[in-house]
């Protein structure tokens, strides 16, 4: 029996603001996080300050950190403030952060200036998701989360050729640009985005993220998931690194631009293959599998369209990843607590992400340091192939059908 097509999206003013501001946080976002390695840890003869790449690993990591761990929460808070208001909210945040790193010029400035840009991200990032579904039917969420999905993977491809291009006229000037793209951003939302208060705000908001916490199979499922993200971090470190070093400081133009392009043209159409011939867990495991085995294979990458073709490699298992996670969590909570699972999940991208960008320009400087480059991408390889046996082992007993449920594509990575 075929189902019936649902009815055609038309998108409200409020849709169509959510889907551009999201398309405006990945562009901005992505103009400058990756100068920010390229201009900080650059050589000073190709214009960067020559810190070393573990001390901006590490500046990254706290960031992130910062944004994922406030995201746990920031549904909570949406339950009693509504979204609006921490939309703006830390989209300003995000604004000044951003234009305090041109601005930064030690590490302790650069690193205040990240975690402002990280507070921000944190108050926007679930809140945004939440007003997405306060504003969408039921029966047309997934093409409505689809849609903001495919936006911020354009928002990936155009944001790093902007900032590549900025770049030639100082990183002052692209941290800028990029920060009035999220002050534009709330100016859309403030502009088409209702308030949407919740009628009862529940009385113990937290309640339903103490329940995700003490469930021990989802609890182990999300730790294990640390692992892979450490190496999805890696697009913003140790490859954007290595690009560098074969190819300058414009590489990551196209490094970006390949790697979401991939995910706009082929992760939808790439997952309905697979899952018609792989389990949901086969295919989480075998996507990190994927991704531990492309980063390996950096090691032999001596020019700069080879570490491309390890990229492609590289994208197309992260981008079967994140539906599978996001279709797996849904799995594990109760219908009563979904918010409250998907921002305990959180915590796996926060601290994996946190823990990538430190270790991955620790091995890079190891590596430099006792002469064997190929350090940092065989330890890689070696975190991908112990997760996905993690996984293996978390995901067992997870007795719920093995269907891939509608699911957006959703920007690799991490990002706005």
């Amino acid at each position: 029996m075929t189902a019936a097509p649902p009815d055609a999206l038309r998108p409200s003013a409020a849709q169509l603001g959510l889907i551009g501001a999201n398309f405006l946080m990945w562009s901005g976002f992505f103009a400058v996080i990756p100068l920010v390695t390229v201009h900080f840890s650059g050589s000073p003869a190709q214009g960067g300050l020559g810190w070393p790449a573990a001390t901006v690993g590490v500046i990254l990591g706290l960031r992130q950190l910062t944004q994922q761990g406030l995201t746990v929460f920031g549904g909570a808070w949406a339950d009693h403030l509504g979204p609006k208001p921490l939309i703006l909210a830390g989209c300003l945040l995000r604004t000044l952060g951003f234009a305090w790193m041109g601005f930064a010029t030690t590490p302790g400035v650069l690193l205040a200036a990240a975690v402002l840009a990280g507070v921000g991200g944190g108050l926007f990032d679930a809140p945004k998701n939440a007003a997405i579904t306060a504003v969408t039917r039921p029966e047309q969420r997934a093409r409505m989360f689809s849609l903001t999905s495919i936006s911020g993977n354009l928002g990936m491809v155009g944001g790093p050729l902007i900032g590549a291009a900025l770049l030639a006229l100082g990183f002052r000037t692209a941290a800028f640009a990029a920060a009035s793209v999220y002050l534009l951003a709330a100016g859309v939302m403030a502009a088409t985005l209702p308030h949407l208060r919740p009628e009862r705000a529940p009385a113990r908001g937290l309640a339903g993220l103490a329940r995700a916490a003490a469930d021990v199979p989802f609890r182990r499922f999300t730790l294990v998931l640390i692992g892979y993200f450490v190496l999805s971090t890696q697009i913003n470190v140790a490859i954007t690194l290595k690009a560098i070093s074969l190819a300058g400081p414009h590489a990551t133009g196209p490094l970006y631009g390949l790697s979401a392009g991939l995910a706009v043209v082929l992760q939808y159409p790439l997952l309905r293959a697979v899952e018609r011939h792989l389990p949901l867990r086969a295919a989480l495991v075998g996507a990190v599998v994927l991704v531990g085995v492309s980063l390996g294979l950096m090691a032999l990458a001596t020019t700069f369209p080879a570490l491309l073709a390890c990229v492609a490699l590289y994208s197309l298992g992260t981008m079967l990843v994140y539906p599978a996670q996001q279709t797996l969590t849904a799995r594990f909570a109760p219908p009563a607590s979904i918010g409250s699972y998907f921002g305990f999940s959180a915590i796996s991208l926060g601290a994996g992400g946190a823990l990538g960008s430190a270790l991955g320009g620790v091995l890079v400087d190891a590596g430099a340091r006792i002469g064997v480059p190929a350090l940092p991408w065989l330890t890689l390889a070696v975190i991908g192939g112990v997760t996905a046996l993690g996984l293996r082992w978390a995901l067992r007993g997870l007795d719920r059908p093995d269907d891939v449920e509608a699911t957006g594509a959703a920007p690799i990575g991490e990002g706005s």
